[in-house]
């Protein structure tokens, strides 16, 4: 009872670490304004308007809203998101999203029914040395689409 003071030293210690796999939130109704900064993931189910810059994923949920500009390492929009988004990795849209602006990623997933108005810019790899793009306005009309890809020649595989 008043010999150890084990207990209450091991209580002031500060954390001086953050445990890998950790998930920084924004719930819905919370509202931040300007710039934000983090090392590890973040969901926001909330809104952001301004800038977001992420080391790691960027959830951004089916309440969830960005106006301005996010630059993460890779993310997954279930809801809403306008302004630029630099993506090093994978982006996935889900159906539920509605996306607009422009986007700059390696790899883009696009889940039929998401509303995706973008210019997007895609780094495909390396070729003998030389970096492979893809620019492109993306639509909503897979036809249209097709024909930009292929030069004007609309191409049906079964």
């Amino acid at each position: 009872m008043f010999g150890s003071s084990k207990e209450s030293e091991d209580t002031k210690k500060p954390a001086t670490t953050t445990p890998s796999g950790t998930l920084n939130a924004l719930v819905k109704g919370t509202v931040v304004e300007g710039s934000l900064k983090c090392e590890s993931d973040i969901r926001v189910d909330g809104t952001i308007k301004g800038k977001l810059n992420c080391a790691s994923k960027v959830i951004i949920g089916p309440t969830g809203a960005v106006e301005g500009e996010i630059r993460c390492q890779s993310a997954v929009i279930e809801g809403r998101f306008k302004g630029n988004l630099h993506v090093q990795e994978l982006l996935s849209v889900r159906e539920t999203a509605e996306v607009e602006g422009e986007i700059v990623t390696n790899k883009l997933l696009v889940q039929s029914g998401a509303k995706f108005n973008v210019s997007c810019k895609m780094e495909t790899g390396m070729a003998n040395g030389a970096v492979k793009h893809f620019d492109g306005k993306a639509t909503n009309d897979a036809a249209s689409a097709a024909e930009k890809i292929a030069g004007g020649k609309a191409e049906i595989r079964n």
